[in-house]
């Protein structure tokens, strides 16, 4: 039996559970760019707010690790760690922006590729609400975090590249192809974000187990 001398604080764990709960809010409303009729501003503004609430959230959580004295994890990593969860929706919330802003609503569709983007983008998220519960304790299970979130990372690599292949097929104007790469460039963004996640994660474990 593990005995640890570093306070069990729940109100840092909380945090970290509240952060994956608000990106998987985030990235729902983001999968909504692929319904028939999507109003991309009302999407994009509904990021805006979200991805506020999680600025709060990372200022909230810094205020709490400069007033601790003794953290339940290195402070270091925790700053590490919020961090990146704040970096996935701000892609996010940048991807739907220029969506909106670059009128791409114009088009009949976005590219089916960027639609599997923001799928492995879901399933990402999902595995990260899920994970953040085990953060506390260093449950067995978080190594099957990062080991699926590396694979789904691959999985987006590839969308990213069948999109940029489909881009440059001649398919597209070519202001439309700068528009729809930029908007890409986030989401590709967004989804190594959530492996650095898996990485912070994954350096914990190593070094508090």
């Amino acid at each position: 039996m593990r005995f640890s001398l570093k306070p069990q604080d729940d109100t840092f764990y909380a945090f970290f559970n509240d952060a994956a709960d608000n990106i998987r809010r985030g990235v729902g409303i983001l999968a909504e760019l692929g319904d028939e009729g999507a109003d991309y501003q009302k999407i994009s503004e509904r990021l805006v707010d979200v991805e506020h609430d999680n600025d709060q959230l990372t200022h909230r959580l810094f205020n709490k690790i400069n007033s601790t004295f003794v953290t339940p994890m290195d402070r270091t990593d925790m700053y590490h760690l919020a961090g990146k969860l704040d970096d996935i929706l701000d892609h996010i919330e940048a991807a739907a922006n220029l969506v909106y802003l670059y009128g791409l609503s114009e088009l009949p569709d976005l590219p089916r590729e960027m639609i599997e983007q923001i799928t492995v983008l879901v399933a990402q998220a999902d595995l990260l609400a899920e994970a953040m519960p085990k953060l506390k304790g260093l449950n067995a299970g978080m190594r099957e975090f990062w080991v699926e979130c590396n694979r789904l990372e691959n999985d987006g690599d590839r969308a990213y590249r069948m999109l940029l292949v489909r881009l440059y097929s001649g398919e597209y104007p070519a202001l439309t192809v700068m528009k729809l790469k930029e908007v890409a460039d986030e989401l590709e963004a967004a989804c190594d974000s959530f492996e650095s996640v898996s990485n912070v994660v994954e350096s914990v474990y190593v070094k508090e187990s």
